[in-house]
């Protein structure tokens, strides 16, 4: 079970509404774990490793060597692993966090820092660019990497320390810079990120497959992840951005004076040795297994199976958490009212990445427990209506919840336990009040890294 307080959640509220939303969150997780996504595009038999039509002679590879890093990475690893064994010579993939059943016997997994690059992050990360650079053309590598390899494979270059990375992070995080900014500046002060590592490996000859979780909204859903792919960012593709656009972000958000020098000053001077690489050879091959859509597509399956149509309103959701979580609600009293536009019983799919902005002081939350608290508001003391809001790796913002679920009966239930979910609303400080109501949705490890998915079923009674 990927929902670990089921039970616990069903205890309260509108129980029929939040079993509908339950379950088809947890067959949607389920199905979208990328270490059944590996294993069944994976193939080796004979010493021959098959993806789809590609095939490769592993007889005819000195080392096979499996590294990575994301929130994904630990079940990415575990796939791999269960698939080629003792062919493995030497792996390290770089986590968020360990689960108690994190056992494997080839890949060792490395806990790093997420949002913010750790001392731990930055230890793994120069072993596996030690490892690199044992490697020969008669090598084979495997990666495999999700949301949150940035921070996580942290290994900032000659003169630039962990500290100045940590600050420069802080303040991009700060200064509401969309991710593409961020990492123009991340990726150009860094030995292994936007596609340096790969760089690094083709320029030993050996060859590299990548294995990739794409956690970015505005892509279509995966038709085939057999499919080798172009693909452009993370520490093992391409870099779109340039050394210019780094200097851009700096001046467009005032950056100058509160990042570290030694990250200004190195930006500040040309030097083509210091552009990511725009171009990999025919060794790096790319193959994409999943894509932010394709969470919203599992829920819709689950839905219909589930005898309740599901309708995918979009896969693009953004902006403010609390606003989206009002606009939601709105359409979900839409759909009862006035059947548009599709009529109920029905689920109502939204995906995409929401954020929060945060000015002064906060609680703790996150931005899928502000969007369903904020939902609750708008649909207080209505019977039919539940909404259950997840960040699909199972770690909602800075908590250990994946997110929360909400319903009619939410706000009173919230009253009478002395709590105002509107002050919660407004303190940025949901965390707390899903903790008090037993309402949180814990999950742990997902394996897989989809942004944010919202599930709504709205009753026929509604």
């Amino acid at each position: 079970m990927k929902i670990k307080n089921k039970e616990k959640l069903l205890s309260s509220g509108d129980t029929l509404s939040r079993r509908v939303v339950l379950e088809i969150i947890e067959a949607s997780l389920q199905s979208l774990d990328s270490y059944y996504v590996i294993k069944n595009c994976l193939r080796y038999e004979g010493g021959i490793l098959r993806i789809g039509n590609r095939k490769w002679d592993l007889s005819l590879k000195r080392r096979l060597f499996v590294v990575g890093a994301g929130k994904a990475g630990n079940s990415m690893a575990k796939g791999v692993e269960d698939t080629l064994g003792d062919r493995i010579s030497e792996g390290l993939v770089i986590v968020k966090q360990m689960d108690g059943d994190d056992q494997l016997h080839r890949i060792e997994l490395a806990e790093g820092g997420h949002p913010f690059p750790n001392e731990k992050g930055l230890l793994a990360s120069r072993r596996i660019l030690d490892m690199v650079d044992q490697a020969t053309s008669d090598d084979l590598f495997i990666s495999v990497i999700s949301g949150g390899s940035s921070a996580l494979m942290s290994c900032a270059l000659s003169g630039i320390t962990l500290e100045d990375e940590r600050k420069v992070t802080e303040e991009l995080l700060k200064s509401s810079a969309r991710i593409i900014e961020m990492n123009a500046v991340r990726r150009h002060i860094s030995a292994i990120t936007g596609g340096r590592l790969a760089q690094r490996i083709d320029s030993k000859g050996a060859e590299m497959i990548n294995l990739i979780v794409y956690d970015v909204v505005g892509e279509k859903p995966t038709t085939d992840p057999t499919k080798p792919v172009q693909f452009y960012g993370t520490p093992v593709a391409p870099d779109t951005t340039t050394l210019q656009d780094a200097r851009n972000v700096i001046e467009k958000y005032n950056l100058a004076s509160r990042i570290p020098r030694s990250i200004v000053e190195y930006l500040k001077k040309d030097d083509p040795a210091k552009e990511t690489p725009k171009v990999l050879s025919h060794r790096i091959h790319h193959f994409v297994l999943q894509r932010t859509a394709d969470a919203c597509e599992a829920a819709k399956r689950a839905a219909d199976e589930g005898g309740v149509p599901g309708y995918v309103l979009t896969t693009l959701l953004e902006g403010e958490s609390s606003q989206a979580g009002t606009f939601l609600a709105c359409v979900a009293k839409e759909i009862a009212l006035n059947s548009r536009p599709i009529s109920p019983p029905c689920v109502l799919i939204a995906g995409g990445e929401t954020t929060t902005s945060i000015d002064g002081t906060s609680g703790l939350g996150g931005p899928s427990q502000e969007l369903a608290l904020s939902f609750s508001l708008e649909i207080a003391g209505l019977k039919g209506f539940a909404i259950g809001a997840v960040d699909t790796d199972g770690t909602d913002g800075p908590t250990d919840i994946a997110g929360g679920i909400t319903d009619g009966a939410t706000v009173e239930r919230a009253r009478l336990k002395g709590l105002d979910a509107y002050a919660c609303l407004r303190a940025h400080d949901s965390y707390h009040g899903f903790k008090i109501l037993g309402d949180e949705i814990m999950t742990g490890n997902t394996g897989t890294n989809l942004c944010d998915l919202n599930v709504i079923y709205i009753s026929k009674e509604s």
